[in-house]
C-alpha cells in the first residue's frame, strides 16, 4: 500500500558483509543486500518519497543511495541516526549478540555490557526524525534509512508501545520497512505498523 502523501517511511538496510575485523559501522552491503535494495527501489510504496535521510553507517548509506538514485533525489546523511551504540563490545558472534540484544530490549533503562541503553537510543532516533521533519513541508513524504534496533525503538514510540523486542523486524537479514504519519511522533498513536520486507513485495 502506498503511504498517504506526507507520511514517513522507515527502512532498514538489507544483508551486510560481516567482517569481525572491521568496525560494525563500516560494514557494507553484501551482494544479496545490494540485490534486494535495487529490487526495493522500484516498489510503489516508495513512489511518493521526496526526501531521503540516511544514517551515516556505510550499509545504510549504500541502501539510501540506491533508492535515492532511482527516485532522482539526493540523500541527507545524519551522523546521529546510527544504530544503538554497541562499541563497548564490538562484534559479537551471532548467538551471543542475540542474547545481549534480548537483554537490551528487556531492560531499556540499563546499559547491557556497556551498550547505549534502549531508552537513550529511542530518544536519540526520535529526536533526529523530528528534527528533519521540522524543516520538510508537511505534505512531502520522507524516507528514513537506518537500522533494525533503532527502527524498532522508533516504531514503539510512534505506536505508543512499550519497548519490547517482539516489535522487532522479522528475521531474514533486514530490508524491512513500516510507514507512519508524522503526527504520531507527538501523538504516539499510529496503527498499521507491521514490518514489510522488500523481498516479499
Amino acid at each position: 500500500m502506498i503511504p498517504p502523501r506526507g507520511d514517513c517511511i522507515y527502512l532498514t538496510h538489507p544483508q551486510v558483509e560481516i567482517d569481525p575485523a572491521v568496525p560494525v559501522p563500516d560494514w557494507g552491503l553484501s551482494e544479496a543486500g545490494f540485490r534486494r535494495a535495487r529490487a526495493g527501489a522500484v516498489l510503489p510504496d516508495f513512489s511518493r518519497v521526496r526526501h531521503v535521510v540516511s544514517s551515516a553507517e556505510r550499509k545504510a548509506r549504500q541502501t539510501a543511495e540506491i533508492l535515492a538514485g532511482h527516485l532522482g533525489l539526493t540523500i541527507i546523511v545524519d551522523e546521529l541516526m546510527h544504530e544503538n551504540d554497541r562499541s563497548a563490545t564490538g562484534f559479537l558472534p551471532p548467538p551471543e549478540f542475540e542474547s545481549v540484544a534480548d537483554r537490551f530490549f528487556a531492560s531499556p533503562d540499563e546499559s547491557v555490557r556497556g551498550w547505549e541503553t534502549a531508552r537513550a537510543a529511542q530518544t536519540r532516533i526520535c529526536g533526529r526524525v523530528l528534527a528533519h521533519l521540522d524543516r520538510i513541508p508537511a505534505d512531502e513524504t520522507v524516507l528514513f534509512v537506518g537500522h533494525g534496533g533503532v527502527g524498532t525503538l522508533l516504531k514503539c514510540h510512534v505506536g505508543g508501545l512499550a519497548i519490547d523486542r517482539r516489535h522487532d523486524q522479522p528475521p531474514g537479514g533486514g530490508g524491512c520497512f513500516f510507514a507512519f504519519p508524522r503526527a504520531a511522533l507527538a501523538d504516539c498513536n499510529a496503527g498499521g505498523l507491521d514490518w514489510r520486507s522488500i523481498a516479499d513485495c
